[in-house]
């Protein structure tokens, strides 16, 4: 039987296929490197995700907000890019752990520069 994966909100974890999973704008990334599990039909999740709708963050968070979550970040810290806040996403670091059957890390890449809108 023929299959086609259509991956949205995931990247290709098959066997061997590299990726890269982002943090928030204020937070790392990971390299990774599939480990083929047919029950994810061979995908990962494709970042941290949302905890929270961008018109909750904006009514929860201010610039100021903004400009502490991203201390040692080159990026916008105004108004305007607010709903992108790290506060607003999932950690990282729990998405990774909850994935360590779909995928392995290679690599932690540490954020320093973010280029949103």
């Amino acid at each position: 039987m023929d299959l086609l994966v259509t991956r949205k909100g995931a990247i290709r974890a098959g066997s061997g296929d590299y990726g890269i999973i982002p943090g928030s704008m204020g937070t790392g990334s990971y390299i990774v490197r599939g480990l083929g599990n047919e029950a994810s039909f061979n995908s990962a999740s494709h970042g941290a995700g949302r905890k929270m709708s961008r018109n909750a963050a904006k009514k929860r968070f201010s610039a100021r907000d903004l400009a502490e979550q991203t201390r040692g970040v080159e990026c916008r810290k105004d108004s305007g890019v607010v709903d992108e806040i790290p506060g607003a996403y999932k950690p990282i670091e729990q998405v990774i752990d909850q994935q360590r059957d779909l995928v392995e890390v290679v690599a932690r890449l540490k954020q320093v520069v973010c280029v949103k809108g």
